[in-house]
């Protein structure tokens, strides 16, 4: 195997190469949280750059929960032109594009003004940042099923808008994850406890969106390898997971770890275990693929080309690729010609993790508004001004999303 063969999915569609560009958070909706004229245009430049796969980042199931301000929401049809305008920007050079649909759980800023949702009633710890967020409210059995529902209802709309599927984001400390997570699963009903109990809100949305969608549409999880907390949700329960979706119509797993608390998803495990610079969870992948019958994915820092080689090499299906893509979202097509480039944002190494996590998704979403924009992108952009230029936009955003729901409140 090598990363530009085409990889075939259990529900019989293909994808051209290997390559993946993974879901980065976005925040460019408009202010009706569809798709804007900046996301067709950054779109665009990953379609024209020879990924693939592209999954968008977070896809919103309730305008009431969301991971941020300007975040994408597909609840109805009211602008489902829009989203079809963007899928087909998306397929325009052959690439498959999945919405990644989500729900935040506790992990919603306290600011957007909106009542948090849990599996039980246990607060984030980020130290002096921690009162950034809400104690959520245990969530009741009326809750989990709407929520079930709810990531039904996206998948289907994503269908009839012309994705060519979803991966359900059971990841980085979200909801689904928290339901995951004996740290954050408290519960004593059919929703907590054992692994089994735990793993079920997954499993019952899993099934619940192959019920609405048809079977060349594809679905996909996106599931923590660990959560590198001490007592979490460990690599042993991650293979117990995808031994339970071997058993349903899942079409890949995607591998990640981590969460707001400990963001190993960007290297860096808050339990001190060391994580490689690049590929931070192969390790985790090729144990994982063990046990999957589908086609598993491993993302996480990669950046260069051989070691996207030495992930296909090892066994995994395919390479997500999200940082090194929003510096230069022609990667794959520089790779393909034999060209060896390594994109790399500077290095920060700021003694207070949570803030450095925040730089870090800040210069991120820098490059990202740089192409949005049709611009140059800049990796070498202080961290710092990144993270103030990222606040000041989001304190924007997050003014506009509270007057939305309150017109939007309002009108029910």
């Amino acid at each position: 195997m090598n990363m530009f063969e085409r990889l075939v999915f259990p529900n019989g569609s293909r994808i051209p190469n290997r390559i993946a560009k993974a879901a980065m958070e976005e925040n460019m909706a408009d202010l009706n949280h569809a798709p804007s004229e900046a996301l067709m245009r950054l779109y665009q430049a990953w379609a024209d750059g020879g990924v693939g796969l592209i999954i968008t980042g977070n896809i919103m199931v309730d305008r009431r929960a969301m991971t941020g301000p300007g975040g994408v929401v597909l609840e109805d049809e009211k602008y489902l032109d829009t989203f079809k305008r963007w899928a087909q920007i998306g397929r325009s050079k052959g690439a498959q594009v999945w919405l990644q649909i989500n729900h935040p759980g506790r992990q919603m800023q306290s600011n957007l003004g909106q009542q948090t949702w849990a599996p039980s009633a246990v607060a984030l710890d980020l130290g002096k940042m921690s009162n950034r967020f809400n104690l959520p409210i245990e969530m009741t059995q009326e809750m989990i099923e709407e929520v079930i529902q709810r990531f039904a209802n996206t998948a289907r709309l994503g269908e009839k808008a012309g994705f060519n599927g979803v991966e359900i984001h059971a990841a980085h400390g979200y909801l689904l994850s928290q339901f995951l997570s004996p740290l954050s699963n408290k519960r004593q009903d059919q929703w907590g406890g054992s692994l089994e109990n735990r793993a079920r809100i997954l499993i019952e949305i899993v099934k619940a969106v192959r019920a609405v969608v048809s079977e060349k549409f594809t679905v996909a999880v996106k599931l923590n390898s660990a959560d590198f907390q001490r007592g979490g949700f460990s690599a042993e329960d991650a293979q117990q997971v995808v031994k339970m979706l071997n058993e349903l119509s899942v079409d890949l797993v995607e591998l990640s770890g981590g969460s707001y608390e400990a963001p190993a998803m960007q290297g860096q495990a808050r339990d001190g275990r060391t994580l490689a610079r690049e590929a931070y969870f192969l390790e985790f992948a090729q144990e994982i693929r063990k046990v999957a019958k589908m086609p598993v994915m491993v993302t996480g820092g990669i950046r260069r080309k051989q070691v996207a080689e030495q992930v296909i090499a090892s066994g995994v299906d395919m390479v997500g690729i999200a940082t090194a893509l929003a510096i230069d979202p022609n990667l794959p097509n520089q790779w393909k010609q034999g060209q060896n480039i390594a994109p790399e944002l500077r290095p920060i190494t700021w003694e207070n993790k949570t803030l450095a996590s925040l730089a870090n998704m800040a210069t991120v979403k820098f490059q990202l508004r740089k192409l949005s924009l049709g611009k140059k992108t800049n990796s070498k952009v202080s961290p710092l001004w990144a993270l103030i230029l990222q606040q000041a936009a989001m304190a924007c955003r997050t003014r506009q999303y509270k007057n939305n729901m309150r017109n939007y409140i309002a009108y029910q």
